[in-house]
């Protein structure tokens, strides 16, 4: 079951304009002797939704999702996340979890930018889209947080817990987990960008 839509200071509503969605996946891994990174599947989805008009009022989305292949999570993968097994048992299969968020997004994928802590959300996406004979819903305009934060902090780029850290912040809830992790990227880019997204999605403009 999707938990979400929830809104920081927002009633809620569908996306009427292109907005950045940011995305945080974990997915079934294994200690590194026994990981293959093409038998990965998502096993969470967590995204953050941020109006460039409005960018202090945010949507929240956050769902697990039950893997096919590999449906029992190893233990390597259930202490790294916190992810139990009971959560993807009583899942969403990966298709009915992308249909939900598409429809929290209004139906119209294009109308948002995803945005994602390097390329491995949007590598993960297609993967598990390719496993069930979907189409990937998203614009070839994926924007990397990661870079583009290292550019903004004038360092390589880092991990999402270093980056915090070097912006003078604090990991805040549990760190590989999708909805924190998605809210902490949105807290790196606010701090870099001072919650300007006019270069990144455009200025928008208020609903009314």
């Amino acid at each position: 079951m999707l938990n979400g839509p929830t809104a920081t200071g927002m009633t809620e509503s569908a996306p009427r304009r292109r907005e950045l969605l940011i995305v945080d996946l974990e997915a079934t891994c294994w200690e590194r002797r026994e990981h293959r990174p093409e038998r990965m599947e998502i096993i969470e989805i967590g995204a953050v939704l941020v109006d460039p008009a409005r960018p202090g009022d945010r949507l929240e989305l956050q769902t697990f999702v039950r893997p096919a292949a590999c449906p029992v999570l190893s233990e390597f993968c259930k202490a790294l996340t916190s992810i139990r097994q009971e959560d993807v048992d009583r899942a969403p299969p990966f298709p009915d979890a992308l249909e939900g968020l598409l429809a929290w997004l209004g139906g119209d994928p294009s109308s948002v930018r995803l945005a994602s802590w390097g390329y491995y959300d949007v590598r993960q996406l297609l993967q598990d889209c390719a496993r069930h004979g979907l189409e990937y819903p998203f614009r070839d305009d994926h924007f990397n947080v990661k870079t583009f934060a290292a550019e903004g902090l004038s360092t390589r780029p880092m991990g999402l817990a270093k980056s915090l850290r070097r912006c003078g912040l604090e990991l805040q809830g549990t760190h590989h987990r999708g909805l924190d992790d998605a809210r902490n990227i949105w807290r790196v880019l606010e701090h870099v960008t001072g919650g300007d997204l006019s270069g990144i999605v455009g200025p928008g403009s208020p609903s009314p």
